[in-house]
């Protein structure tokens, strides 16, 4: 890696940059350059990373963004790479880690969820499966949603009597559970099934994920036959709903796939400086889901720059089908398809087909996607109009871009837990959702003012440092606190703490309505009157339902918190106690309470446990 020397304060972004070009080969690779508090501005690939960076030496010929990004550049770092290739698939995972400013990004990039029959159990699984596939057996995917999984699975329960529980919760079945009452398991756990019969469900099950539903299908309808014939009316009628499980599967196929065994479709759809890239999962011949995307890029880029950049950031961390089919011709086609050839140790091919049933199907997409866009910016253009009145009822400068809501939740002082929700120009944004356990060992189980003073003492400390590190993408423009004015005279508290004043947060806090009522909520500013809104009024809508959503958040987390606390085993405080050991002493006693009122020696009795463990367990209970 080759990197400029801090710049001289008078140095301009040319003179950085015309200073590292008389150090570069002219060899492909990749590049950064880094603006003010060292904030990553851009990366780039090149083939000739000399000729490259050698255009950047000049204002003219760029777009405004693009001089902008080099007026601002201060420092650039340099890697350098056997091929363009490599360049690129490099190029792509710096972005998608990094974020640049300038670059052209895919926002929304959370894994795919596939279906996985595990193999590494004499009773197959089958589950939905997020991750690296790290557990032995089938995995059938990507599907586009987790919603398309579950239905997936729910139908594939019924027609397969596949189990869906844990290794754990098998191996202590006595007797069926419900999901063998209502007809979806086979109950291997209690042997009401044979080993053989139970592999050949997971078989076809497997075969009909590989796309051979209608030969299966077939091969049902002739065993039904058989029974029917036999007078084996109750197998008959289990093979009837079978084959009516796998009838629904295919009726939910709202894409025709015919003709295309393995493909992914991307279509792009522009208007108003936003796009929307369409994209339909084709495996096995089926419709697996389709999800859409709105990459961060400036007015003025193309379809095909849009497309490329997209496509390299998709496949950084998933494996690309064989056919990738696209409505416009991505930049650098046949690179990128010698990147994905390259990483899938298989050839890939990509393609924008003008005629027959794939230019259907990506006319679809393209139709899809388009309607897509058309909903999103009516959703900005409807948001932008709420963030303007949030902006005049509460007197901001300019309308909010980021908005943090905060609710805490807790029973009678156990499981306390803060909650931050964030809000903007695209809703509510998820990724930055927050959850805050309650740390200080001084705060009064259920003191509401104590619990939302330490929240907002560790978010504007955290703020405060990503502020000097010129971070200023995660500093609210509106503080929203579901309380009234016992909670917002707890914030300025806390804020003042850590050096802020109200002067310096804009802070409103939101009280519920006589008798709690919806629609008479007062709002509290420092410094102002309190007041109401119009019941009418449709900011007042929207500033319920951020405040609904914290408090949504909120118990939520406190829920989670609540359920790990009752699945904690004291056996697990006890050191010296594995896995292995807490089993054989619960499969001895029963349960950890036994455990605890067991003889010192009881607990010798059982295997693996040494007479200086026996003491540690029995001390651990018996302490005084």
């Amino acid at each position: 890696m080759v990197g400029s020397p801090s710049p001289d304060a008078r140095q301009s972004g040319i003179d950085v940059i015309k200073d590292n070009l008389s150090r570069l080969p002219a060899k492909p690779g990749v590049y950064r350059m880094f603006g003010d508090a060292d904030e990553v501005l851009y990366v780039g690939k090149a083939k000739s990373l000399k000729a490259r960076v050698s255009s950047y030496t000049r204002l003219g010929g760029h777009t405004q963004r693009i001089a902008a990004m080099i007026l601002a550049t201060l420092r650039m770092e340099f890697v350098v790479t056997e091929t363009e290739t490599e360049a690129l698939l490099l190029e792509a995972s710096l972005i998608k880690s990094l974020k640049p400013r300038y670059n052209i990004l895919l926002r929304d990039d959370k894994s795919f969820p596939y279906i996985l029959i595990r193999r590494d159990h004499e009773a197959p699984q089958i589950i939905k499966y997020r991750g690296s596939k790290q557990d032995r057996g089938e995995y059938f995917g990507p599907f586009a949603s987790a919603g398309a999984v579950t239905r997936t699975l729910d139908t594939l329960q019924k027609a397969f009597l596949l189990r869906t529980c844990e290794d754990s919760v098998f191996s202590a079945r006595q007797r069926p559970c419900m999901l063998h009452q209502i007809k979806r398991c086979a109950a291997p756990c209690v042997g009401l099934i044979e080993a053989d019969a139970y592999q050949k469900l997971a078989d076809q099950a497997a075969e009909f994920l590989r796309g051979k539903a209608t030969d299966l299908q077939k091969q049902l309808a002739a065993e039904m036959d058989r029974a029917a014939e036999a007078m084996e009316f109750e197998q008959a009628a289990g093979l009837r709903d079978r084959i009516r499980a796998l009838a629904v599967v295919r009726a939910q196929q709202d894409i025709n796939a015919q003709g295309i065994e393995e493909a992914d479709i991307f279509a792009i759809a522009m208007e108003g400086g936003q796009s929307a890239v369409q994209v339909f999962f084709i495996r096995a011949g089926q419709n697996w889901g389709a999800t859409v995307h709105y990459p961060r890029h400036e007015k003025g880029e193309s379809e095909s720059d849009i497309l490329a950049a997209f496509l390299a950031q998709f496949y950084d961390k998933r494996p690309p089908p064989r056919l990738i089919l696209t409505s416009t011709m991505p930049e650098q086609s046949a690179l990128i398809g010698e990147a994905f050839s390259m990483k899938a140790g298989r050839n890939v091919e990509i393609r924008t087909p003008q005629r027959g049933d794939k230019r259907g199907l990506v006319g679809q997409a393209m139709r899809s996607g388009a309607e897509a866009l058309s909903r999103k910016l009516a959703e900005a253009a409807s948001q932008a109009r709420l963030l303007k009145e949030v902006a005049k009822t509460f007197d901001l400068d300019a309308p909010p871009q980021r908005i943090e809501i905060y609710d805490n939740s807790h029973i009678q002082g156990s499981n306390m837990v803060g909650g931050m929700v964030v809000a903007g120009v695209d809703g509510f944004d998820k990724r930055q959702y927050r959850k805050f356990n309650i740390k200080d060992a001084s705060v009064t189980p259920g003191d509401d003012y104590a619990m939302m003073r330490e929240v907002m003492r560790r978010r504007f400390k955290r703020a405060l440092k990503d502020r000097s590190e010129g971070n200023t993408q995660t500093w609210p423009d509106l503080v929203l606190i579901d309380g009234g004015i016992g909670q917002l005279s707890a914030v300025t508290e806390a804020i003042g703490e850590v050096g802020l004043s109200p002067a310096d947060v804009n802070l409103v806090s939101i009280a519920k309505g006589v008798e709690r009522n919806a629609g008479r909520e007062q709002f509290f500013q420092p410094g102002k009157a309190p007041f109401r809104l119009p019941q009418n009024a449709p900011v007042l809508y929207y500033l319920q339902r951020l405040r609904d959503e914290a408090h949504r958040w909120a118990i939520g987390a406190h829920r989670a918190k609540r359920s790990a606390d009752i699945k904690k085993n004291p056996l697990d405080e006890i050191g010296g106690i594995g896995p292995a050991r807490k089993k054989a002493l619960l499969q001895y006693f029963g349960s950890a309470k036994t455990v605890s009122q067991a003889k010192l020696a009881d607990l010798q009795e059982v295997d693996g446990v040494s007479e200086a463990l026996a003491e540690r367990i029995y001390g651990h209970f018996h302490s005084g």
